[in-house]
C-alpha cells in the first residue's frame, strides 16, 4: 500500500519536530555544562587565591604540612561533584534523547504495522504462507529490539552504579590521606 501525499507530509513533519526538539535539548544540555564549568573555574579561581594567601603566611614546614593536607579532602569532595553534576547532565540529556528515539521508533513500527495489516487485507488468494512469515518477521525482530531497548536500559542502570560508587570511593580514599598528613 503506497501512502498518500498527506501521510508523507504528515511524517516529515514529525520528523522535523522530533530533530528539532532533540536539537534544543543538546542546546540546553551544552548551556547547562557551560554553566556548570563557569561556576566551577570562578570558584576555582577564588579559592586559589585563597590557598596563595594562605601559603604565603605559613611559618614553618609543620604548618605547611597541615594546610596542604587540609585542601586535599575539600579538593576531593568538589571534584567528585563536578564529576556527578557533569553525569547527571549527560545521562539526563541520553535520557530525554532516547525516550524521543523510543517514541519515535513505536511511531515508526505502528505506521509499519499498520500498512502491512493494509497489504496483507489485500493480499491474493494462496498468499497466507508468505502473510504470515512477513508478520512472524516482523514480531521477530519487535521483540528483538525490545531487548535490546532493555539490555541498553540495564547497562546504563550498572554503568551509572559504577560511577556513583567510584566517585563514594574516591571522596572517602582523599579523607583519610588528608587526614594522615
Amino acid at each position: 500500500m503506497m501512502m498518500t501525499v498527506e501521510q508523507v507530509l504528515a511524517s516529515q513533519k514529525a520528523n522535523m519536530e522530533t530533530l528539532l526538539g532533540l536539537t534544543s535539548k543538546a542546546f540546553e544540555s551544552v548551556e547547562k555544562i557551560v554553566e556548570l564549568n563557569m561556576a566551577a573555574s570562578k570558584a576555582a579561581l577564588a579559592e586559589t587565591g585563597e590557598n596563595a594567601k594562605a601559603l604565603l603566611s605559613v611559618k614553618d614546614a609543620q604548618e605547611l604540612m597541615a594546610l596542604q593536607s587540609g585542601l586535599m579532602q575539600p579538593l576531593a569532595e568538589k571534584t567528585a561533584a563536578y564529576s556527578r553534576h557533569l553525569y547527571e547532565i549527560a545521562s539526563g540529556t541520553t535520557s530525554e534523547m532516547t525516550k524521543a528515539m523510543e517514541g519515535q521508533a513505536s511511531q515508526v513500527q505502528q505506521q509499519f504495522t499498520g500498512m502491512l495489516d493494509s497489504a496483507t487485507k489485500n493480499a491474493p488468494a494462496g498468499s497466507e504462507a508468505a502473510v504470515a512469515v512477513m508478520k512472524s518477521a516482523v514480531a521477530a525482530a519487535t521483540n528483538a529490539l525490545e531487548s535490546v531497548q532493555k539490555a541498553v536500559k540495564q547497562a546504563t542502570d550498572v554503568a551509572e552504579s559504577n560511577f556513583t560508587a567510584m566517585t563514594n570511593t574516591a571522596v572517602n580514599a582523599a579523607k583519610p590521606a588528608a587526614k594522615k598528613r
